[in-house]
């Protein structure tokens, strides 16, 4: 077993599926690593396994924080990649990861992704991302990706991407995890640029229900799609008091209607 892997229980799974967001670059808006969060809550998903952040991190651009405890002990806490497992069925259960993406040793990391997969003995396998993009902050946030087998995303209604250039961990690691012969689909949500507010529970409620389908889930997206609602609201009045902002949306809301 490799050195960096802690697994805390090695459970006997049932046609389970794990699932991947990465705080950092792969995280415009906190979307992804949101929509995971969201996930984990719904399932109460319990510790799994997790990463050594030591080999992975330089710890002057990714720093660990203190923490105070209620009777004033201090604790410190590292950048962390958790594993995490919980029920969606009497027969099935879904194994999480979230983490933040590494700055040193990619391929060392990824061998770590590929041997907690291989031992809880998932066969499928979610990574969540979200980007910046010009769109139109009221219009349905627009989810795209790629997939082991192409037809999924047609199942999905979801855009095949076309993007070229620089990747993070999240493409690295869905690379690496498809060579090792799992099955393998990447969702991300296109938000905003001119939104600078995270998290941004539009880009996560997104990415979720496009989950729900890809795996037949049931969650109550409830709380969820309050909060987007509630932060749609929240854009548009800070759009409508920016007149600067405002005249850049209509730009954007005609060019959409010329394509």
């Amino acid at each position: 077993m490799n050195d960096a892997v802690t697994m805390h229980v090695e459970p006997r799974l049932q046609d389970s599926a794990l699932l991947f967001a990465f705080e950092g670059w792969n995280d415009a808006g906190e979307s992804a690593t949101s929509a995971l969060e969201f996930v984990n809550e719904a399932i109460r998903a319990a510790p799994l396994a997790d990463i050594d952040p030591e080999e992975f991190y330089d710890f002057t651009v990714s720093r660990p924080e203190v923490a105070v405890s209620p009777d004033h002990r201090r604790s410190i806490c590292w950048p962390s990649n958790t594993f995490r497992f919980g029920p969606v069925s009497e027969s099935r259960e879904l194994v999480t990861c979230l983490g933040v993406e590494p700055h040193l040793r990619w391929r060392s990391f990824c061998d770590c992704m590929v041997e907690v997969a291989s031992r809880v003995g998932v066969h499928q396998i979610v990574m969540l991302g979200s980007y910046l993009a010009d769109v139109v902050y009221s219009q349905p946030v627009q989810v795209t990706g790629f997939a082991s087998r192409p037809e999924v995303l047609e199942d999905l209604g979801v855009s095949a991407s076309s993007y070229q250039g620089p990747t993070g961990i999240v493409g690295v690691l869905a690379d690496r995890l498809e060579r090792e012969g799992f099955e393998v689909v990447s969702l991300w949500a296109g938000l905003p640029h001119y939104i600078n507010i995270r998290p941004n529970p539009r880009g996560a409620l997104a990415l979720v229900r496009k989950l729900v389908r890809c795996l037949d889930l049931k969650l109550d997206e409830e709380s969820l799609s309050a909060r987007a609602i509630e932060f749609e609201g929240r854009i548009s009045r800070l759009v409508a008091g920016d007149p600067e902002l405002e005249d850049y949306v209509k730009q954007l809301k005609r060019r959409e209607f010329a394509l």
